[in-house]
């Protein structure tokens, strides 16, 4: 007799035998008691949760002829043909290698004719996701109307593939991921069955590595079985499937809280010159990093022994919950990038590295943040004086506009440094500690306090209110704060500037040296308008208007409508 993998010989016959589905089982048990079986259904799920199972109990269950409380009794003439796989009544079929229009069309014809032996004509297609476009359009009359005497189960692990044409005929259940209780119980009846001597440490990890799948389950165990041992123990399963032992990823995890590059590496190559896989191996420190964490956080784990939590003691003493988040975040993405790399091993060992030397890295940003915030600075104090002597250069209206440009152009460069500067030193960290965040506020309250008291000395750091003579010491804070904002040439012009206030919603910027084409051009920018009027508005509180005043025009520095109002003593406020 030929051999028979377990996954196929331990296929549940009945819906007692599904396991952790409780909640469809029930279900279609109900349907097929009280005669109300739907014409179409739509399982979903993971891969090895009982899809398939439950389709070809389903099928034999509406056809046998003796059923017992929703169950197929797979003692009837119908039930052994549709185990022996002869019952032409009941049709299984592949969409991934039959997904073409003339597949279902065959599908379509053969619906008219009534079955041969059985009550009903069954069509289970499983991956029902990779028929192709036109396939499901050849299926949407039929599967909405079929004949009495047929129905369609359908399966797929992509539901979110299919069309909602599809989806809105069938009744759909949705399997769930099949629990580690459920799986080491089936795996206990089964090592029962057929007298296998298994440790229950190795039930335990085939268990957690089956991820929900009982089929992957079964699969492992098989392949335990072929290693021809009196006993199955755990260090054979974790060896099977390329997972190292738990003191040696303990030895990794210790040496890379140590910042031991060189013992980390040594470990690490030792490991996977025993042939084990990097993905598991990435896999189990981060398991094992989570359980350090969890220790330290409740002070307890189930599954280790008395020795195995002394160490996990030892390593969550000597290191904090915010590292040990940071070492899960950083090798998950180092998982995530050897996935699309074929250099996994150098990047797995850079990566440990990187691990390892994390206050290294750190001061390493802090370098390339400080040397780029000096370059930004050089940077502006070569715009500036280069902006300085192109004032004083008398170069005509069409020369001063090349520079103008030019000049754009650099303060762009400047903008875009600074801007990457200030993303570097605010982007936040993965991970957040409480004690730091209050520092870190409270230094930026001073700086900022800093900076509005810093103001340059050589500036006019008043706004004069013309009708009161009240002074607003605010001006020389507005053209701080421009400069500091990157804009270089704008603050070249506003250097030797001072504002009056025209009225309480107009601020009035009159330049010492008058108002030349060039100044002109850079100022009355419309973003360079805006950035003012926003300074300006939020230092007043309130919205104000801005205007440019020509201190050699004797007309321009007074509107004549303000000389009125000012004449007839009338608050008048005029908007532009």
């Amino acid at each position: 007799m030929s051999y028979t993998a377990l996954y196929r010989k331990y296929r549940p016959l009945t819906f007692n035998e599904v396991v952790g589905q409780d909640h469809i089982v029930r279900t279609l048990k109900n349907q097929i008691t009280s005669g109300r079986v739907g014409h179409a259904y739509l399982f979903n799920g993971s891969r090895g949760t009982g899809k398939t199972s439950s389709a070809k109990i389903l099928s034999r269950a509406i056809n046998c002829l003796n059923p017992k409380d929703g169950n197929p009794c797979n003692e009837c003439e119908i039930c052994k043909a549709a185990l022996e796989g002869s019952l032409t009544d009941i049709v299984e079929m592949d969409a991934a290698s039959n997904n073409s229009v003339e597949d279902i069309r065959s599908i379509r014809d053969e619906v008219n004719f009534l079955p041969t032996v059985a009550k009903y004509r069954v069509y289970i297609i499983d991956e029902v996701h990779m028929l192709s476009i036109g396939a499901f359009n050849a299926l949407l009359k039929t599967l909405e109307e079929p004949p009495e005497h047929v129905k369609f189960i359908l399966a797929t692990t992509e539901p979110q593939k299919l069309p909602a044409t599809i989806l809105s005929r069938c009744q759909r259940f949705d399997f769930k991921k099949i629990s580690n209780e459920y799986i080491k119980s089936r795996i206990e009846y089964i090592c029962a069955q057929d007298k296998i001597n298994i440790d229950s440490d190795a039930i335990n990890t085939i268990s957690v590595l089956a991820d929900g799948a009982m089929r992957d389950a079964l699969s492992i165990l098989e392949r335990c079985l072929q290693e021809d041992t009196e006993k199955i123990t755990n260090s054979q399963v974790k060896e099977l499937v390329g997972i190292p032992e738990l003191e040696s990823v303990y030895n990794v995890l210790n040496n890379v809280l140590n910042q031991d590059t060189t013992e980390t590496l040594n470990s690490v190559t030792e490991i996977l010159s025993e042939g084990k896989d990097i993905s598991n191996l990435i896999w189990e420190i981060i398991k094992y990093t989570k359980d350090v964490l969890v220790f330290k956080a409740t002070g307890k784990l189930d599954i280790y022994s008395a020795d195995e939590l002394q160490k996990i003691k030892l390593l969550s003493d000597k290191t904090d919950k915010n590292r040990l988040l940071n070492i899960i975040f950083e090798l998950s993405s180092l998982a995530n990038e050897l996935k699309s790399t074929t250099q996994k091993n150098i990047m797995f060992q850079v990566g440990i590295m990187k691990l390892c030397s994390a206050s290294d890295v750190k001061s390493a940003e802090k370098t390339v943040i400080s040397t780029s915030e000096d370059t930004a600075k050089e940077v502006a104090t070569q715009s500036l004086n280069s902006v300085q002597v192109v004032q004083s250069s008398g170069l005509s209206n069409e020369d001063l506009m090349t520079v103008n440009s030019r000049l754009s152009n650099l303060e762009g460069k400047l903008q875009k440094t600074v801007n990457a500067v200030k993303k570097i030193i605010d982007t936040p960290q993965i991970i957040h500690n409480s004690e730091k965040n209050v520092d870190n506020a409270s230094a930026k309250n001073e700086n900022r306090a800093s900076k509005a008291s810093s103001y340059n000395p050589n500036l006019s750091n008043i706004i004069t209110n013309k009708t009161d003579g009240k002074n607003v010491d605010c001006w020389g804070k507005i053209v701080t704060d421009i400069k500091e904002g990157g804009k270089v040439m704008l603050y070249s012009n506003l250097a030797n500037s001072t504002a009056i206030e025209l009225n309480d919603m107009t601020v009035g910027i009159k330049l010492s040296e008058g108002l030349t084409p060039f100044g002109k051009s850079v100022i009355g920018k419309a973003e360079n308008i805006a950035e003012i009027t926003k300074l300006v508005s939020l230092e007043y509180g309130k919205p104000m208007q801005i205007r440019l005043i020509d201190s050699n025009s004797a007309e321009s520095s007074e509107n004549p409508i303000d000389s009125i109002a000012k004449e007839l003593d009338l608050p008048l406020n005029i908007i532009d």
